[in-house]
């Protein structure tokens, strides 16, 4: 046969054919495996080049792979020599590399110190800043006084954009130094009289980081605040109405105070509030109220907000509105925020939570959007837990209809949580609205002979909550699911029905005992929690009808006192002293029906958004 001379030749053949082997290549050699095998040679080779148009190349490559997340920060002292380049295009890109990795290179950036010192001075307002910004982003204590003097002649620069870096950089040297706090706060009072919107954002900001509780700083600047918020940028108007918001509430008075049930005091009792400010109220005050001018000015400033394209803003105007509106011009902040739900899933769950929580207290608000509550298929199992919540709090005599027959086709779902979320916001409409309390009854029985267990099971744990609330009228109920304990094989479910079952044995006094019968025989196989309330249907049945249940008893008692689980072993050790006295009784024993048989209050189910 012809060997093929076209066949490529393998590394060792091509390695004996040269007669040496190449080390740069091998990759047995050391240097392969070594981090620093050549890496960003050629970057570096590029950035100290003479030709500008190679360092402009190499540094966006660098902050690409800055942007990317790659580890650049061996190229410090490569890039930082670059700072006195004259080209512009070079110097910004270095700046934005220094400020990102001066923090972790804190020594070869104070080598640089003194050309950040002189691109302070530099004719570019970006380059300014930027020097400004690396400056503040080098966190050694050492260098404080030259960043306060920094601080202070950027401030009184005739670029909106320095001072804005400005007041950036008030928060970095008060975290790094807190002694400097009076410096802080005398540059945030001059910053806070500038009149440029793209400074006044940062310089609430920096406020709110700094020094939130010099409130009077606010009170010369309140108006301007107001009348600027508008054409501000978006994010510093999330922070400024933030920030007023929280001026509001402590320096107005709660517009609703005569209206509603609400505290006579200030939205917050604020100890940094002055006695000056609060106006006393006593029992004769006047039922009516008069807005203050400049509480009026914040909410006719901040309600064209309500359009912003920024979801955030939206909500701070909503929460704005929700805490110091009179209660007729709340629900201006409805429709805006019903429009935000058409918004990613983060952004809906975010607004879903705050209109639960406004529903507890303003339902009428949203009841006109009430279809926009309902949950798609395509929901993930947050936000429909959220809508459940919502559809309840809304749910009113008119409106419990609507919502019913959505909550009959949401029982279908093959989401087991929201399944079960279904059938617990059921029970909480036959709580709120007793004029379907037995519909919801009714349904939730119906639910009952469910093929899924766990709907079985949901559907036990609730009947028993409402049952407790009025179990004189549903002792069928009671009767129907004593049927179902042993169908039912859920641990939960099976515990609520034989605790049913004990707490109202005497309603149901031929089924009971027979139910605790049939338990004895399973006793062994049951789960703890079953155990615990066969336990206590025998001793709640021993004490009501001693006479038919005293031997089942006393068996289950054995049985018990024998269990791997040391609390189901101490449990019948307490039971059997209480329920079967003995000599050695103590005095409780006396009181064993007032113990187990005493009345209980019936659980409140409500919405956890409440309070």
């Amino acid at each position: 046969m012809s060997t093929n001379n076209n066949m490529p030749q393998s590394y060792n053949d091509r390695a004996s054919s040269t007669g040496e082997a190449d080390v740069g290549v091998d990759p047995a050699s050391g240097s392969f495996f070594s981090a620093d095998y050549k890496r960003h040679e050629d970057l570096k080779a590029m950035l100290d080049s003479n030709k500008d148009n190679l360092k402009l190349e190499a540094m966006k490559r660098i902050i690409g792979m800055v942007a990317k997340g790659k580890d650049a920060s061996d190229l410090f002292p490569a890039v930082v020599k670059n700072v006195v380049s004259k080209n512009i295009e070079v110097k910004k890109l270095v700046y934005v590399y220094l400020v990102r990795y001066a923090e972790e290179q804190q020594d070869l950036a104070l080598l640089s110190i003194s050309t950040f010192q002189r691109g302070l001075k530099d004719p570019n307002q970006l380059i300014r800043a930027s020097a400004l910004r690396v400056l503040s982003s080098i966190r050694v204590p050492v260098i404080t006084p030259i960043m306060m003097l920094a601080i202070r002649e950027s401030v009184t620069d005739m670029s909106p954009f320095v001072r804005k870096t400005a007041a950036h950089a008030i928060p970095k040297i008060y975290s790094l130094d807190p002694e400097q706090k009076e410096f802080c706060i005398e540059i945030i009072e001059k910053l806070l009289s500038d009149k440029t919107t793209l400074v006044i954002g940062s310089a609430v900001m920096a406020f709110e980081e700094v020094c939130p509780e010099k409130i009077d700083l606010i009170h010369k600047n309140y108006r301007k605040l107001c009348n600027l918020l508008v054409d501000v940028e978006e994010w510093g108007q999330l922070v400024i109405i933030n920030m007023l918001t929280r001026y509001a509430r402590t320096q107005f008075v709660n517009p609703n105070r005569y209206g509603e049930h609400m505290d006579n005091e200030r939205f917050y009792e604020s100890e940094h509030s002055s006695q000056e400010d609060q106006t006393p109220v006593t029992p004769e005050a006047p039922k009516s109220f008069t807005m203050d001018s400049d509480h009026r000015l914040l909410l006719r400033n901040t309600k064209p907000l309500l359009q912003s394209r920024n979801s955030s803003v939206v909500m701070a105007v909503a929460q704005l509105y929700h805490h110091v509106a009179p209660k007729t011009e709340v629900g201006a902040v409805a429709k805006p925020l019903v429009r935000l739900l058409r918004s990613h899933r983060e952004i809906q769950s975010i607004v879903l939570s705050n209109i639960a929580t406004m529903t507890t207290t303003r339902k009428s608000m949203f009841e006109p959007y009430l279809k926009s509550f309902f949950v798609r298929p395509m929901d993930p199992t947050l936000i429909k837990l959220i809508k459940l919540d919502i559809l309840t709090n809304l749910a009113t005599e008119a409106s419990i209809g609507i919502i019913l027959r959505e909550f009959h086709t949401y029982v279908a779902s093959s989401d087991r949580e929201f399944v079960a979320a279904t059938i617990q916001a059921i029970g909480r409409c036959a709580s709120t609205i007793s004029e379907c309390t037995d519909t919801c009854m009714n349904g939730l029985v119906s639910l009952m002979s469910n093929r899924d267990e766990a709907v079985v099971a949901e559907s036990v744990v609730v009947i028993k909550k409402l049952l407790q609330m009025a179990p004189a009228k549903h002792k069928d109920i009671i009767v129907h699911m004593a049927k179902l304990v042993e169908k039912i094989t859920v641990a939960m479910a099976r515990a609520s029905i034989l605790w049913l079952i004990g707490e109202y044995c005497e309603r149901v006094p031929k089924i009971a005992p027979d139910v605790l019968r049939k338990m004895a025989k399973t006793f062994i196989t049951e789960t703890d929690i079953v155990k615990l309330q066969v336990l206590n249907l025998a001793t709640k049945l021993y004490l009501t009808n001693p006479k038919q249940t005293h031997l089942l008893c006393q068996y289950v008692f054995n049985l018990a006192k024998y269990d791997q689980n040391y609390d189901i072993r101490d449990r019948a050790r307490l039971l059997r002293q209480l329920a079967l006295p003995n000599e050695k009784s103590g005095a409780l024993a006396k009181h064993a029906k007032k113990i187990f048989l005493a009345s209980k209050p019936a659980p409140v189910l409500e919405s956890k958004f409440k309070g």
